[in-house]
């Protein structure tokens, strides 16, 4: 299948985004072909990428000096010691502005990754290589990037677009179905807030998507990008429509937190289990008919997206969640800030709910 380009217009940059199979070989030429020229590059890569696969980027690379950071990429890592290492390696080997850094991995390298780059000396190129499903289909476009800290996910950070981002499908043929999973969490999310049309495309074609079956997962990433493109070329800076994006993620995030970023629960089955509980919130303020409520939760169930989380809450579980949700970075005040729907395309926000409403809620849903 033949390479898709998407072009991201901002009002800090423009790139583009280009989806296809066999990108990895091409890297230098794509990069030359898209203005970036350098003499240092560094690769922050995830230790869990095929070795086969970074030796296509290195040997694509060889004629210019290419440095390595490998690292491993959870959430628990993303953090600003990581971030600091990266940016000792860059001083150490006198990196330029106009040098570069390419990011070789899901979503959690591109956040670290992009965030280095964005502060060594006040910006350097960055160039975004996602490796998993979830990152290719959102954490790749837009330009945020961030680490997180004992107090939350994501509360530190920047917005800084990349030069280039390669989305390689050989990448996703090496990823267990867990992972892929967790990207279509987010592939849904997209079809929640923007299109009805696309959700009953995938309502149809997600054991396919899944299977990562041509031409349905091409359509199906290259839909999502679409989505977020406007989205983000609107509101770069996520001041007001961009908000939208975090649909289930504010319940997804407190859940994260509170389970301390395990492996027990990853960020696409968090978001899955939040776009779950945010649309059964919906039902109970009688913002959405029981219809479309009925619509998405037949879907999270015949497609069995939903993850059981395995642990009897109490009272304190309930709380440490709310606290959670109340430090979440869209809130500006006391109350909880949530993204919902009125129905599947027609999303709401800046919709602000007291504590005690959503304790009483998530006591209903996880202790009752």
């Amino acid at each position: 299948m033949k390479p898709i380009k998407i072009n991201i217009n901002t009002n800090s940059d423009k790139y583009p985004i280009i989806i296809g199979s066999g990108l990895l070989t091409q890297i230098y030429s794509l990069l030359k072909k898209n203005a970036i020229d350098f003499e240092n590059c560094l690769l922050v890569i995830d230790k869990k990428v095929p070795k086969t696969l970074i030796g296509k980027i290195l040997k694509s690379l060889s004629k210019k000096k290419v440095f390595v950071f490998f690292f491993n990429a959870s959430e628990k890592n993303k953090n600003q010691k990581t971030t600091n290492k990266i940016l000792e390696l860059l001083l150490k080997n006198n990196f330029h502005r106009a040098d570069c850094i390419i990011s070789i991995g899901g979503g959690i390298t591109g956040d670290v990754a992009g965030f280095a780059s964005s502060l060594f000396k006040r910006g350097i190129n960055f160039v975004n290589v996602p490796t998993t499903l979830l990152a290719q289909v959102d954490s790749s476009i837009g330009g945020k990037t961030g680490i997180n800290s004992k107090y939350g996910k994501n509360l530190i950070g920047s917005f800084y677009q990349p030069k280039l981002v390669l989305s390689d499908m050989e990448f996703l043929k090496t990823l267990p179905k867990r992972e892929i999973m967790c990207g279509y969490g987010e592939i849904l999310k997209h079809s929640l807030i923007n299109s009805k049309q696309f959700f009953m495309f995938l309502d149809k074609n997600a054991s396919k998507v899944l299977n990562l079956q041509s031409p349905f997962i091409e359509k199906s990433i290259y839909q999502s990008c679409i989505i977020k493109k406007r989205i983000v070329e609107i509101d770069e800076k996520e001041k007001n429509l961009r908000m939208i994006l975090n649909f289930g993620h504010t319940f997804a995030h407190a859940y994260e937190a509170a389970f301390g970023y395990s492996n027990k629960l990853n960020h696409g089955e968090a978001v899955l289990l939040g776009i779950l509980n945010a649309s059964k919130f919906c039902l109970k303020i009688k913002l959405m008919q029981i219809s479309e409520f009925k619509l998405i939760q037949r879907h999270l169930l015949k497609y069995n997206l939903i993850k059981k989380l395995n642990k009897k809450f109490n009272d304190n579980d309930i709380k440490k969640f709310i606290s959670f949700m109340l430090k979440d970075k869209k809130n500006n005040n006391k109350k909880i800030n949530l993204v919902l729907l009125k129905k599947i395309g027609k999303p709401i926000f800046n919709s602000r709910f007291d504590k005690r409403i959503l304790h009483s809620f998530l006591k209903n849903e996880l202790i009752n």
